[in-house]
Formats: structure tokens, sequence, C-alpha cells
């Protein structure tokens, strides 16, 4: 799946200032976002608020980036919940519906499954689709952790599964999968300011919260990283890291977001129960953002 290494992006929801779907905003963006050099986006995940969102709302961003993009980047749609076969109903209807290059699948949250549940949560969905799934690791937000024994095992059974998005800024959950993992076997980031140690490890790229706002020095870090060039892609990431910080001290997308108001790309607004960013972190995203 060399289409899906590199730098993703997790697309952000424009929303309008009440809060509905602000739909030429999200042209722009995507167009704006591939137009930098970016490698794929990815819609519906968190960043994109999919929790927020009904199901009619979520097709509709789906609908515009497929045909903003109009094939000329690969396109992989966040389908997450922890009601399996929920999941996978809607999996398999989306698949159908807008053949994307793969599906992103979170971990189940709030249920805190076991390695076992996890594990058959996973080997179900994989079971009832037909294209490639990414595992989606990511325990501050589900309250439970794919152990890298569960994603090698789930990579080593099923061949459509492809990859897993580590969100674990752990090593010690990083490099056994790495090591082991089956030819092909993608890798790749959940936090941006981790990026370029995972890539130093033997890792495949990243899904990106701050490729929104800035993703032409994101992706070109991260493509630096993936041919070996460390210096220049520490230089970059050295700029941009406070940056990459800011944008979650209040929470994601509300950080990024303010990142992308103050270059007009769009509002800053979320919906409930985020809030829009405040002025105090407006006033340090333009300090970081003020080149030297």
């Amino acid at each position: 799946m060399n289409s899906l290494r590199g730098t993703g992006v997790a697309l952000i929801t424009p929303f309008t200032e009440n809060r509905d779907i602000d739909f030429p905003a999200l042209r722009y963006v995507s167009k704006f976002i591939l137009d930098q050099g970016v490698d794929y986006l990815v819609v519906m995940g968190t960043t994109g608020e999919a929790a927020t969102l009904s199901e009619e709302e979520q097709e509709a961003v789906i609908s515009t980036v497929m045909n903003t993009v109009d094939g000329q980047a690969p396109i992989v749609i966040g389908i997450g919940g922890n009601n399996t076969h929920s999941v996978s109903s809607r999996i398999q209807k989306w698949e159908s519906a807008y053949s994307p290059a793969a599906i992103l699948s979170v971990s189940p949250y709030y249920n805190k499954p076991t390695q076992e549940g996890i594990y058959q949560h996973y080997a179900y969905l994989a079971s009832h689709m037909e294209g490639p799934l990414i595992l989606y690791n990511v325990p501050g937000r589900t309250s439970s952790n794919i152990l890298p024994e569960t994603t090698l095992k789930l990579a080593n059974t099923f061949p459509n599964i492809i990859g897993i998005k580590e969100a674990s800024t752990e090593l010690s959950q990083i490099v056994p999968v790495l090591s082991a993992r089956p030819d092909g076997f993608l890798v790749l980031s959940g936090d941006d300011a981790n990026t370029v140690a995972l890539i130093a490890v033997g890792g495949d790229g990243v899904i990106s919260v701050a490729a929104n706002a800035i993703p032409g020095i994101f992706s070109s870090m991260v493509k630096e990283a993936l041919e070996g060039d460390f210096h220049a892609a520490r230089t970059k990431l050295m700029l941009i890291y406070e940056q990459l910080e800011l944008n979650f001290v209040e929470g994601n997308p509300a950080g990024v977001k303010m990142a992308m108001a103050i270059q007009n790309l769009c509002k800053k607004h979320v919906r409930l129960p985020l809030v829009d960013g405040s002025q105090t972190l407006r006033k340090a995203l333009e300090k970081a953002m003020t080149p030297a």
C-alpha cells in the first residue's frame, strides 16, 4: 500500500458560525492541502468531528471530498464505534458507495474490551468487508490499548488488515510491531510530534492533524525523513514543534482550526461538546506561526 505511505491528513470538517457544515470551505481546504504535497486524505476521523455529525452529514462530507479530489489522491474513510455489528454494517455500506482506498477504524472505546475482544472485533470487521482495513490505536481516547501481539496476530491472519495508525508514543509499543510485521504492513504515526522518531525506527509516515494547517512544511518533513535525510527533517520539526503542541492545548480540532482561521482557510468553529479556541490560544498560535 505504497500510496498510503507518507503524509495523510485527518481532514477537519469546517463549520459556519451556525455550526452547519461549510461545504465551500471543505472543498477549498481539501484542494489546498493536496496542492501542498500531501499524499492522501482521511475523512471522518476524530479531527473531522465525526462523533458530532449525523450519518447523513457524514455521507455529505465524504461525497463532497470525493467529488472535489476526483481521483487525484487516495481517500481513506474513518468508521469506528463500540458496536461491532453496527460498524461492520457502515463499512459495507460506505465501501459499496465510495470505494475508498482503505477504512481506518478506531479500537472500540468505552466498553474497554480485553485483547481477545479487540482481536475478535477487528476479525469480524476484516471478514465482512471487501477492501483494506487500517487499525487505529489511540489509548488516550479509547481507554484500552491494542498490544503489539494483538496487532501482529491480526496482521498475520487477515491480509486485508494492511496497517495501523499508532498514537502511542512508547517505542516499546511500536518497535515490536515494526520488527515482526508482515511485508507491506504499514505503521503510521498518530502523533504529529512523534512522526520523525517513528520513521527513524522504521515507520511509514503519519496521519496528521497539523498538516491541515501546514501541509507544505509537514509533508516535506515526512518525505525527508522517509528518504533518510533526518537532519533536514529535524530542522523542520524544530521550526513547527511549538505549533504542534499548541494544537492540543485546548483540544483537537479546536487548535488546528484556529491555526487555519488565522490563515483564512476556514472558520475556527467546532461543535459541542467542544468549544472554539480562545483568544489566548489564537495569540499563542500567531506567535508560534510567525517566521523567525
